[in-house]
């Protein structure tokens, strides 16, 4: 088991396939992708060894994320290495949506079982808007060909932001009346290239935890490969709200999850200093041991907290780096 000197045990590895992104979030590219590292992503034959290794040191769940992994032609080929490894029992997918009415049925049939898609605003022109697309429609009819498809693990992600969605908390929580979807808020975070539309845009996250509390919603009990949001839920409403707030005293008490990125670098945190190169070990099957006993090292760098508290944000440049 992967466990770090603070007794924090790690299941859950979010495996970043590609850093470009098709979006231009105002809070994470706003600019569009920049095409500025190297794109010598890892291979189908990487990805096969690090998921091995991660799932033999106690990994029961992997994320895919981006950038965007949808733009990977073979994201399909990834979902089933990772759904068909020993001791991988939960495939989940982090996406913008972009061509998830086209590709979702693939996606599960290769063995996906849970499905994030960002959606910041249910208004289309505030969704173009954010996001630089005219998307929001065919986005919506994906989800619910997830649903039909028999996918019942589907999660929303939504970057609540002062001058341009905050106005839209009541209106999420109508939608949720008679949807089956976790909406999750997730407050804006700092990064190294983000200060000043961080401090004009922040929203806490405690705020709507208030809200929820005096509105009778309550806790869900969190699974231990759960990821970091505080989920509630309400008797009448089909849909949950999840919270992730990365400002709060406690967040870093209760990480479980390890990020590699899609140039095969460890990132013991997402705010972290450095990646650490993991693509030295990912080169044969004879070198699994080596990678699992470098993985299992490395744990002792960890450190006990992200300190973005303290305006601190490591090498993250903006969040597409690693897929948040």
């Amino acid at each position: 088991m992967l466990q770090d000197n603070s007794g924090r045990q790690f299941h859950y590895l979010r495996l970043s396939v590609t850093d470009v992104c098709n979006f231009k979030c105002t809070y994470c590219l706003p600019d569009g992708y920049q095409c500025d590292t190297s794109r010598a992503f890892l291979s189908i034959a990487e990805i096969k060894r690090v998921v091995r290794a991660f799932a033999a040191l106690g990994t029961s769940k992997v994320r895919i994320t981006g950038g965007e992994p949808g733009l990977r032609k073979d994201l399909s080929e990834i979902i089933q290495i990772c759904a068909s490894t020993p001791g991988i029992n939960q495939v989940a997918l982090t996406t913008n949506g972009f061509n998830l009415e086209k590709n979702i049925e693939s996606w599960v049939n290769a063995g996906l079982t849970s499905l994030n898609v960002s959606i910041d605003s249910l208004d289309s022109k505030m969704f173009k808007a954010i996001t630089g697309f005219n998307k929001l429609d065919s986005i919506l009819r994906g989800l619910e060909k997830a649903s039909v498809l028999g996918l019942d693990n589907i999660k929303i992600n939504a970057v609540l932001m002062k001058q341009f969605n905050a106005h839209e908390l009541n209106s999420y929580k109508e939608w949720l009346k008679d949807k089956p979807y976790t909406l999750r808020f997730i407050e804006l975070m700092q990064t190294g290239d983000n200060q000043s539309f961080f401090s004009a845009n922040h929203v806490s996250g405690l705020s709507i935890k208030q809200q929820l509390i005096e509105q009778n919603w309550l806790p869900v009990i969190k699974r231990k490969e759960a990821g970091p949001a505080e989920e509630y839920y309400h008797p009448n409403f089909k849909g949950k709200i999840g919270l992730i707030m990365p400002y709060s005293p406690d967040f870093c008490a209760s990480c479980n999850r390890l990020r590699v990125s899609a140039l095969g670098q460890l990132h013991l945190c997402l705010f972290a200093d450095e990646g650490l190169d993991l693509r030295q070990f990912m080169q044969s099957d004879e070198q699994q041991s080596d990678l699992q006993n470098y993985l299992t090292e490395a744990l002792s760098g960890k450190k006990a907290s992200h300190y973005l508290q303290q305006g601190l944000t490591g090498a993250t440049r903006h969040l597409a780096m690693l897929g948040g």
